[in-house]
């Protein structure tokens, strides 16, 4: 899962591609105006055999503010690698707080960074 946020923050839709599992692959994949990813918290996951799920969330730039991506992905491991299948998205827009952590992943508050 890593991997393949670090490939949309990279613009590299051919690794995408190739994490992707031939029963789902698009035919191809473009990544043009996509948004400027910022960080990536995997929140749970989970593993049955060659079966797994993880429950991630993406933080982007969204024009001055902050939105997030938030997916349960499932994933199926075949020949030792994990390929993505398919995953069930919402997003929504972040509202941080001026003494909460920036959102764009520099530790600093809010108020001292990106405001």
């Amino acid at each position: 899962m890593r991997s393949r946020f670090a490939a949309f923050v990279l613009d590299l839709p051919d690794y995408l591609r190739s994490t992707w599992h031939s029963s789902t692959r698009p035919a191809s994949l473009s990544l043009e105006g996509s948004p400027a990813w910022s960080s990536l918290q995997i929140l749970q996951s989970s593993q049955e055999g060659d079966s797994g799920r993880v429950h991630f969330r993406a933080v982007y730039r969204a024009g001055s503010g902050w939105g997030f991506l938030e997916e349960n992905s499932d994933f199926r491991k075949e020949a030792g690698r994990w390929y993505y299948l398919q995953g069930d998205t919402r997003e929504g827009r972040l509202n941080p707080g001026r003494n909460d952590r920036c959102p764009c992943g520099s530790g600093k508050k809010h108020k001292a960074c990106c405001l």
